[in-house]
């Protein structure tokens, strides 16, 4: 009788010891970084880009994979998530978003990103108005939403049974995944620090360049600007992970792209600005006024030499008013308007650039003028910037006439 407890003992303390994969702590990594990716994918192929967006349709193979892989790793609701998350795009950086440091503060939503998922959840109204559209057949209602907690609780077990003890820690690993990475880094510090290469309405910034171990969405700012698209990278130096896994996906037919952000096309031999140079600067608004701020940039340096030269200004102002320059001028509050009007003073460049920056953004605001009007508006900006004497200002105005 006591052989055999020793031997079930023995086989318990084996088990708890290794699980039944005895896997090299390594190994244990290895699978821990696999488990954890293949969730990040799931959060930005299903759940944000396919139907909080509807950037992309998916086949059913990979979206009930998705819904059953996430069940399991995360316990989040499908109609929950796209809700709260079209409702932070819907009042972004307001009091109604759900998670906005600009409103909330860094420290609380990089902390408390997932109590502040969960507190918006139990929003009937937010459900009801942002949630539409999300599935609703009988897995849904009676397993995924049903019995969230199951899936998790089904993880555990598994991780359990693989690892033995060491297996908790994978399973907690997994737990706080997404509410570090999504609910914390990419809420909070995606509307707090990085650079930003669009001037969209709101603070998302792209964390960094490198779209690869939050799937992608380190590219904020890009997404904030083209929210429906599915692709999140724009530049030649950017790389959105989870753009390749849709592409692979597109291929084999189990994905269909619906929508991504427009791409500029030039005519270079166009020498004056014409209809479709109007629609395809609206169109491409975003990529126009990035290239403005460009253009601003090598303007206030071209100035800079001059105004250093003479000693009319402090070089603390002068580096001080690079940035305030790139900006919308409508997001400027009354001291950096009034430090700008102290440099325009001695710039008569960088206020004409400064001046007709806001001109020339205001040719898609201007819904009451006819299209005639609107070109006619255009060929006299691309006139006068190009006998400003300005290299800047002339060299954008020569890019912009080619806009096809």
């Amino acid at each position: 009788m006591i052989s055999v407890f020793n031997a079930v003992l023995d086989g318990v303390l084996g088990f708890l010891a290794g699980g039944i994969m005895h896997a090299s702590p390594w190994q244990i990594v290895v699978y821990t970084l696999i488990v954890t990716h293949i969730t990040i994918a799931g959060v930005t192929i299903y759940l944000h880009r396919c139907q909080a967006h509807r950037a992309l349709d998916l086949h059913a193979i990979p979206s009930h994979f998705f819904r059953f892989w996430l069940w399991l790793t995360t316990g989040m609701v499908t109609k929950e998530w796209a809700a709260i998350h079209r409702k932070h795009h819907a009042k972004c950086e307001t009091e109604e978003d759900p998670h906005s440091p600009v409103t909330r503060g860094i420290k609380k939503v990089l902390l408390e990103g997932s109590e502040l998922y969960r507190a918006e959840s139990k929003n009937l109204e937010t459900l009801e108005k942002y949630g539409h559209g999300t599935p609703d057949d009988w897995m849904e209602r009676n397993v995924y939403t049903g019995h969230s907690v199951l899936g998790v609780a089904l993880m555990m077990i598994i991780d359990i049974t693989l690892f033995g003890i060491v297996g908790l820690s994978v399973w907690a690993v997994q737990m706080i995944w997404i509410p570090i990475t999504a609910a914390g880094i990419i809420n909070g510090i995606g509307h707090f620090w990085g650079y930003r290469s669009y001037d969209c309405n709101d603070a998302a910034t792209n964390i960094i360049p490198f779209g690869i171990l939050i799937g992608g969405e380190e590219l904020h700012n890009n997404h904030h600007t083209f929210a429906t698209s599915a692709k999140l990278s724009s530049k030649w130096y950017e790389f959105d992970i989870g753009w390749m896994y849709i592409r692979i996906l597109e291929s084999i037919g189990l994905a269909k792209v619906k929508k991504i952000a427009p791409a500029p096309k030039f005519d270079r031999e166009k020498l004056v600005a014409d209809i479709e140079t109007l629609q395809s600067i609206v169109a491409n608004r975003y990529d126009v006024m990035a290239k403005y701020a460009k253009s601003l940039k090598h303007a206030w340096r071209d100035e800079m030499e001059h105004l250093q030269g003479n000693g009319q200004l402090e070089n603390r102002f002068l580096r001080s008013t690079k940035k305030l320059l790139r900006r919308d001028p409508a997001k400027l509050e009354a001291p950096q308007r009034q430090q700008l009007s102290e440099l325009f003073a001695h710039s008569k460049a960088l206020k004409t650039m400064h001046d007709m920056r806001i001109e020339l953004a205001a040719l898609w605001e201007r819904s009451h003028f006819s299209s005639d009007q609107l070109v006619h508006q255009l060929q006299d900006w691309c006139v006068r910037a190009e006998a400003s004497g300005i290299k800047a200002l002339q060299d954008f105005s020569y890019r912009l006439r080619t806009y096809a």
